[in-house]
């Protein structure tokens, strides 16, 4: 019972961070490798799609906080420095959204992966001249995902 409550509490934790106020507002993807390995899977699919990771965060220190042991959680930022810049020079108010992320954590033999869908920003940003971007920032997480879970099962 207290391993199901620490795994709830990690979820909980992850829709804090990904999505506050939708957590249907997220992609999800459930790979059958272990977080390691992953991990790498993860890295070099974002890379081969023109992005760059910028930052590797632990959130060790916050789950172990709650009581949860694990060294397998990570948020990957990853973006396109010229896109980012054009983006929030036209709309600083995204600042706070970018770079994009994913976390990924281990769950057993398993690996999860988990977004924030980019259609939740066109609801709060509806400009006409924002949907092509966020429409190509989802079409490449779920392209990443997609990969992740084919490359699992090769």
């Amino acid at each position: 019972m207290k391993k199901l409550m620490q795994k709830m509490g990690a979820v909980a934790l992850t829709l804090l961070f990904l999505s506050p106020a939708f957590a249907d507002g997220l992609l999800m993807a459930r790979v059958n490798q272990p977080f390691p390995e992953a991990m790498t899977l993860l890295q070099s699919a974002i890379s081969s799609r023109g992005y760059t990771i910028t930052r590797l965060q632990q959130v060790n220190e916050n789950l172990a906080r709650r009581e949860f042991k694990s060294d397998m959680y990570r948020v990957v930022y990853f973006g396109k420095l010229d896109e980012v810049r054009q983006v929030t020079a036209a709309h600083p108010e995204l600042i706070p959204f970018l770079p994009l992320n994913i976390t990924i954590f281990a769950e057993g033999d398993q690996a999860i992966l988990v977004a924030s869908h980019p259609q939740t920003l066109q609801q709060f940003f509806p400009d006409p001249a924002l949907k092509p971007v966020f429409e190509r920032w989802e079409k490449d997480i779920d392209s990443i995902m997609d990969e992740l879970r084919e490359g699992a099962n090769s």
